[in-house]
């Protein structure tokens, strides 16, 4: 039909599905994206991570091997240029002659959905990455250390990446907690005591317990490690510097989960195909 309309001119065939693609692009941008996928990656080499989230509508796109293969082209372009925020990722070079933004709309025309780059994270220097089922979490860790080319340090780092997808800590330690959120914990403590019928000057003692079990559950060092409960990732962290003979230092972490935040569509079908009849 393309070429029909441009009498022929296979250029100008391609312009207008080209064009027609944006157009298609557009009617989709308000369709919820929550499905997808989360890409993680690190470069040895060169010492960068980067972790991606790519939406689109539905689950099984994100097992799509030219959405997988975008998805990963979007990644390296992080990876090689550094862009500031999303804004800055989408004008770059995909690699092939179009913009990431053209690329993207593009897969929209391809594949048929509402296709968006969500987010990115990248880092330099030591890090680790994990990928949970094939896409649903992915993290990225790290690290401060002169023992990273040493044998034994790689299968820790996958440890403290697969800790932080199993466990979902907030924070780092407990110095990273918002004051505003230790104080907001406290009261909630306070008068969880009260309730069970305290006096106020013993649930004043028992919150001062009871933090402490809030900072095992939300700070990754004070975490129980999930391969050895008798270890908290600190103490696992020590014993792996000594072990290797340097120092090991967790500085950050990143996890994305899929869609998270999203808030998604519940398609009522039978209310669809009745509505369709009428």
């Amino acid at each position: 039909k393309a070429l029909t309309e441009a009498d022929g001119n296979f250029e100008k065939a391609i312009e207008i599905l080209r064009e027609r693609g944006l157009a298609t692009a557009a009617k989709k941008a308000s369709r919820v994206a929550a499905e997808g996928m989360v890409y993680a990656d690190y470069c040895p080499e060169c010492k960068v991570g980067v972790v991606i989230e790519v939406n689109a509508e539905t689950d099984f796109v994100g097992k799509n091997e030219k959405f997988v293969d975008f998805v990963k082209g979007v990644a390296a372009v992080v990876a090689a240029n550094k862009p500031a925020d999303l804004d800055a990722l989408m004008a770059l070079p995909f690699g092939n002659g179009r913009t990431v933004q053209e690329e993207q709309q593009e897969m929209v025309l391809v594949i048929g959905e509402n296709i968006k780059i969500r987010r990115f994270t990248r880092y330099e220097g030591d890090v680790a990455t994990y990928i949970h089922a094939g896409g649903s979490i992915g993290v990225m860790v790290k690290f401060d250390t002169d023992v990273a080319d040493k044998e034994g340090f790689e299968e820790y780092g996958k440890d403290v990446a697969m800790q932080v997808a199993a466990a979902n800590p907030g924070y780092l330690n407990e110095t990273e907690v918002p004051a505003e959120v230790l104080e907001k914990e406290k009261e909630i403590l306070k008068v969880q005591a009260i309730n069970e019928g305290k006096p106020e000057a013993i649930a004043e003692k028992m919150v001062q317990g009871r933090i402490k079990k809030f900072y095992k559950e939300n700070c990754l060092m004070d975490q129980e490690f999930i391969k050895d409960g008798d270890q908290t990732i600190k103490s696992y962290t020590e014993a792996k510097a000594k072990e290797l003979g340097g120092k090991i230092e967790i500085l950050s972490f990143v996890r994305y989960e899929k869609g998270e935040g999203i808030e998604k569509k519940n398609d009522d079908f039978a209310s669809e195909v009745a509505s369709m009849m009428k």
